[in-house]
C-alpha cells in the first residue's frame, strides 16, 4: 500500500472570485483577462506581503491560505482597498470588483500543496454570501481577530450553507473600528478610551507651559496603540548637510532627511522627533550632547548629502548622545537615481535601528515595514514630489502651491505609477479647495483629489499619506464613513507620524470629536514639540466649545499666524467671551483688514472645515458678541 504524504494543519483559508465576470467578458473578452490578469498578481502580491501563499487560482477564483487569521483578514482589506483605487481608473462598465470569504479551520494538505475538506468549504460558502467588493468571515476568524485589528463586524446570522451539516455564523468585515456591540450599528466616529484621552490631555496641558519631560511622555500608556507613544529608544535626526555647494540643493538633501524620519517612525518603539523640531539645527554648529540634552533624547543621527552630476554621496552617523560618541557611521556612493536614493534611506534606517535595539533588545517592526517602498525610476518626478514637501512643511502660499501642483503633475506624466506622487497632488488639489489656492474653471478640485488619493492607495496601500489625502478627500466631501476608514488606516499604518496625527485632528475636530481630535493633537505635539503653530487649531477648538475660554484663549495666542484671517476669527472669539471688548474689537479690525467679506462668506467658510451644526453656531455666536455682525444664512 502507498504511504500517504497528506498531513492535517489548521489554515486560515481566502476564498475570492470576481463579480460579473462571464459580463465583463461578453463585453470585452481581451480587456477583461487583461485585467483579470493584472489584478490576480496584486492579489498574489498583498497575500504573499501577508505572510500567505496562493494555493491555486482556477478561472477567475483564487485560493489562498495563511497561517494566521489575522493576516488573512487584514490581507483581504488590502486587496479589497487596492482594486477598489485601480477600478476608478477603469470607470463603472469595465470595473472588476472581487468578494472574498475567508475561514480559520481543519485542512487537508498533499504532498503538492493543494488543500482539502470543511476549511476550505468553508471559505468558498463566506465568499458566496459576500457582496461584490466586500469580505465575509466565519465565527472561528471573527474569534481569532476580535480586538486584534482596527475593523468592525456586522454579525449576519446563522447560515445553512451547501454541504456544511452544521449552520455558520456569519460576520461582515467593515473597516472602520466597531463603535459599540457587534450587530449594533456602528456610530460614526469611535470614541477613544476615556482614561487614554484624560491622561494624554493633561499631559498635553502640562506641555503648553513648558513643564513636560519626554521621560513623562514615554511612560505614558494606552489601551489605544494609535494613542500610546513609543516606549522605547529616543532619537532626533539632524537636517543633513547640503554639500553640493550649490543652494538650491539644500530641498534635496532635506528630502533625505525627512524620508529617513518617516522611515524611523514606523518602528512604533522607537521615540523619533519630527521634522519641525530636528531642523530648528538646519545650518548650525552642532553639540552632540548639548542637542541631547536639550531635545531629551539618547540618539542622535546626522549625516550630509553631496549631489554633483549623476552620482550622489551620501554620509550618515549615530552618535550617543549623552557621551558624544560614535555608534555606527557609513558612506554610500551611488549613481544618482531615485530607487538608490531611497535604497540608501534603507539601509540608514535599517543601521540605525539594529544599532539602538542592542542594548533595548529587539524591536519589532510595524507591519508596514515588511515591505518595500515603491519608487519611480525618473529623477524629475522624484525631485517634484521633494518640492511638495517641501512647500507643505515650511510655507503654505500660492505662488508655492502653483508650483508643486504643476510640477506634481508633470511627475505623474512622467510616471503614472508613482504613488508618493499622487497622493502628494491630491494634498495639492485639496488645497484649491480649502485655502482658494490658484483655483481652476474646473469646479472640482475634490473630485480631482478624491481620484488622486485613490490613485495612490491603489498603487501603494502600505502609504500613510496615500490613506491621509484619502481621508481628507472624503472628509471635505462630506463623505464621513469613508473618512473614517481611510482615517484609521492611516493611523493604523504610521501612528507615530505627526503630520499625519495633526492633520486628522483637523479633520475630527470638523465633525465635532473634540475629545479625540486634542488627544490627537497632543501625542503630534509630544513628537514634534517645535511644531507649527496650526497645531492650536484644534487645542482652540476643544477649550472654546467646551466653554473654557481663558484656556481657548491661550490656545489662539499660541496659534502665532496674525496674518492668517482664521487665528483672528479666534481671538475675537475668546476676547468676547471673556469680556475683553477692546481687543475683541481689535482682533475683528484686523480680520476685516485681512478678508473684507468675511461676514458675508462667514457660513461659506465655516462649512468647509466644520460639519457640527452646534459648533458652526458657537461659532457665529463669538463673533457677534465681538460686535461683528454675522448675516443669517
Amino acid at each position: 500500500m502507498a504511504e500517504s504524504h497528506a498531513r492535517r494543519k489548521l489554515a486560515a483559508i481566502l476564498s475570492a472570485d470576481a463579480v460579473g465576470y462571464s459580463r465583463l467578458m461578453a463585453v470585452d473578452e481581451a480587456a477583461t483577462v487583461e485585467t483579470l490578469k493584472q489584478y490576480r498578481a496584486v492579489i498574489r502580491q498583498i497575500v504573499e506581503r501577508r505572510s500567505g501563499r496562493v494555493v491555486n487560482a482556477p478561472g477567475d477564483a483564487l485560493l489562498a491560505e495563511f497561517p494566521s487569521a489575522v493576516e488573512a483578514v487584514q490581507a483581504a482589506v488590502d486587496v479589497q482597498k487596492s482594486l477598489e483605487g485601480r477600478n476608478v481608473e477603469l470607470g463603472p462598465e469595465r470595473a472588476m470588483q472581487f468578494r472574498i470569504g475567508i475561514n480559520l479551520g481543519d485542512v487537508i494538505e498533499e504532498s503538492d500543496g493543494t488543500i482539502y475538506g470543511d476549511g476550505v468549504n468553508i471559505a468558498a460558502r463566506m465568499e458566496a454570501l459576500a457582496e461584490a467588493g466586500r469580505v465575509c468571515v466565519s465565527s472561528t476568524v471573527f474569534d481569532a481577530v476580535e480586538g486584534k485589528l482596527p475593523l468592525g463586524f456586522d454579525f449576519l446570522g446563522e447560515q445553512q450553507v451547501k454541504n456544511i451539516a452544521k449552520p455558520v455564523r456569519v460576520y461582515r468585515v467593515r473597516t472602520e473600528r466597531a463603535a459599540g456591540n457587534v450587530g449594533t450599528k456602528a456610530a460614526l466616529l469611535r470614541r477613544w478610551p476615556w482614561p487614554a484621552v484624560a491622561g494624554l490631555v493633561l499631559l498635553g496641558t502640562i506641555a503648553a507651559v513648558g513643564l513636560w519631560r519626554y521621560g513623562d511622555w514615554a511612560r505614558v500608556t494606552s489601551e489605544d496603540p494609535i494613542l500610546a507613544l513609543p516606549t522605547g529608544p529616543s532619537i532626533a535626526v539632524l537636517p543633513f548637510a547640503n554639500l553640493s555647494g550649490d543652494p538650491d540643493q539644500e530641498y534635496f538633501a532635506d528630502g533625505i532627511t525627512e524620508e529617513i524620519i518617516t522611515e524611523l517612525t514606523r518602528f512604533r518603539e522607537l521615540f523619533v522627533l519630527a521634522r519641525n523640531t530636528t531642523f530648528q539645527y538646519k545650518g548650525q554648529p552642532v553639540d552632540v550632547s548639548k542637542v541631547g540634552r536639550q531635545l531629551r533624547v539618547r540618539y542622535v543621527l546626522e549625516g550630509s548629502v553631496r549631489r554633483a552630476g549623476g552620482k550622489i554621496r551620501v554620509n550618515a552617523q549615530l552618535l550617543d548622545a549623552s557621551s558624544g560618541g560614535h555608534l555606527w557611521a557609513e558612506t554610500y556612493d551611488r549613481e544618482l537615481t531615485p530607487s538608490n536614493v531611497l535604497a540608501v534611506q534603507d539601509e540608514i534606517t535599517e543601521h540605525v535601528v539594529a544599532k539602538i535595539a542592542e542594548p533595548y533588545g529587539a524591536i519589532f517592526r510595524a507591519g508596514v515595514r515588511e515591505t518595500q517602498r515603491k519608487a519611480t525610476d525618473n529623477l524629475t518626478a522624484y525631485e517634484c514630489v521633494l518640492h511638495a514637501r517641501e512647500h507643505v512643511q515650511t510655507e503654505v502660499s500660492p505662488a508655492l502651491h502653483l508650483r508643486a501642483r504643476d510640477c506634481l503633475e508633470r511627475a505623474i506624466e512622467l510616471d503614472r505609477n508613482y504613488a508618493e506622487a499622487w497622493a502628494w497632488l491630491s494634498e495639492m488639489y485639496l488645497d484649491e479647495y480649502r485655502f482658494g489656492y490658484n483655483q481652476r474653471p474646473d469646479p472640482k478640485p475634490l473630485d480631482r483629489a478624491l481620484t488622486a488619493a485613490r490613485r495612490a492607495v491603489a498603487l501603494d496601500p502600505t502609504s500613510a499619506m496615500g490613506h491621509l489625502t484619502l481621508a481628507s478627500a472624503h472628509f471635505f466631501r462630506r463623505e464621513l464613513d469613508q473618512f473614517a476608514v481611510a482615517a484609521e488606516q492611516a493611523l493604523a499604518l504610521n501612528p507615530n507620524n505627526a503630520f499625519v496625527l495633526a492633520r486628522l485632528a483637523v479633520c475630527f475636530t470638523g465633525v465635532g470629536e473634540l475629545e479625540r481630535s486634542v488627544a490627537l493633537t497632543n501625542k503630534a505635539i509630544a513628537l514634534n514639540p517645535h511644531h507649527p503653530s496650526w497645531y492650536y487649531f484644534t487645542v482652540f477648538m476643544h477649550h472654546y466649545h467646551k466653554r473654557e475660554y481663558e484656556e481657548a484663549l491661550m490656545a489662539a495666542q499660541k496659534w502665532n499666524e496674525p496674518e492668517f484671517f482664521w487665528n483672528q476669527v479666534h481671538l475675537a472669539q475668546a476676547y468676547a467671551y471673556l469680556g475683553r471688548k477692546s481687543e475683541a474689537q481689535a482682533a475683528v479690525a484686523k480680520l476685516l483688514q485681512l478678508y473684507p467679506d468675511f461676514p458675508k462668506n462667514a457660513w461659506k467658510e465655516w462649512r468647509i472645515w466644520l460639519v457640527s451644526e452646534d459648533i458652526i453656531q458657537h461659532e457665529a455666536e463669538g463673533l457677534r458678541k465681538a460686535v461683528l455682525e454675522i448675516p443669517s444664512e
